[in-house]
């Protein structure tokens, strides 16, 4: 099993507003997608659903091989996704100011494609380093990025989840994109911010490092340990491992 993923509804809150899946388009290349919903009642369980399966159903439906074209295809259909989100926000009253975080990633030929929009993250582990692929749409980001506080001061900032970015707030939303290589032995992680608000990096990779232990295995330890640091929000993690198949190419699965 080289995609596993995990959602929990942590120790705190009342309902899970996580969802995420892993998708292949007809030429049997894969997309990953996790979402972390915001808004009162359960209008951020309705938005992340909605952006992920939406997404999903789309890239089913697709052929795409190219880089080139996969990365306009993945800003497009995002904003198809805002847009859907923000129309029904404004439809329904008890849907009103709902909204997610997005991050997704497709494999192909020997690159991962990797985009975001609020501060759900990717990570890239190689070689035992773990680096942080995504930006964080943040206040808190924009503050540590200008020097005005330190990164200890961060962790701990009352404003931590003010996003400055996200699905479902403009008619129109920028989405980062970043393409990075494969190389054999990598590893990457994807996870709402329920991991990284409990869990440390070095804590992360310490765990990504054990090659002894399954790729389930890996995620259900990292869902333990956020519950067992405070577990404070919902949870989800989603570990990819790509393998070369017969013609030399990756896949996941």
């Amino acid at each position: 099993m080289h995609i596993f993923f995990q959602s929990d509804i942590g120790k705190k809150r009342k309902n899970n507003q996580d969802f995420a899946n892993y998708f292949e388009n007809n030429q049997g290349i894969p997309l990953a997608v996790l979402c972390d919903g915001m808004g009162g009642h359960k209008a951020g369980d309705i938005a992340s659903e909605m952006a992920v399966s939406h997404l999903g159903d789309a890239w089913e439906n697709s052929g795409l091989t190219d880089v080139d074209t996969i990365v306009e295809w993945i800003k497009e259909h995002i904003n198809i996704e805002n847009t859907r989100i923000v129309e029904k926000s404004t439809q329904y009253p008890d849907l009103e100011g709902m909204g997610t975080t997005l991050v997704a990633v497709a494999l192909v030929e020997n690159h991962f494609i990797v985009a975001n929009v609020g501060d759900s993250r990717a990570y890239h582990f190689i070689n035992g380093n773990l680096k942080q692929v995504t930006d964080d749409h943040s206040l808190v980001n924009e503050l540590l990025k200008s020097g005005e506080i330190t990164t200890e001061a961060a962790m701990n900032h009352p404003q931590k989840n003010i996003l400055t970015r996200s699905l479902g707030v403009t008619k129109k939303v920028d989405v980062d994109i970043v393409t990075t290589s494969i190389s054999t032995g990598n590893q990457l992680l994807l996870c709402s911010d329920g991991l990284t608000n409990m869990v440390n990096d070095k804590e992360i990779a310490k765990i990504l490092t054990i090659s002894s232990t399954s790729l389930k295995e890996k995620v259900s330890e990292l869902v333990s340990l956020a519950n067992a640091n405070g577990g404070y929000d919902n949870v989800t993690v989603m570990l990819i491992e790509p393998n070369k198949g017969k013609e030399g190419k990756w896949i996941c699965k």
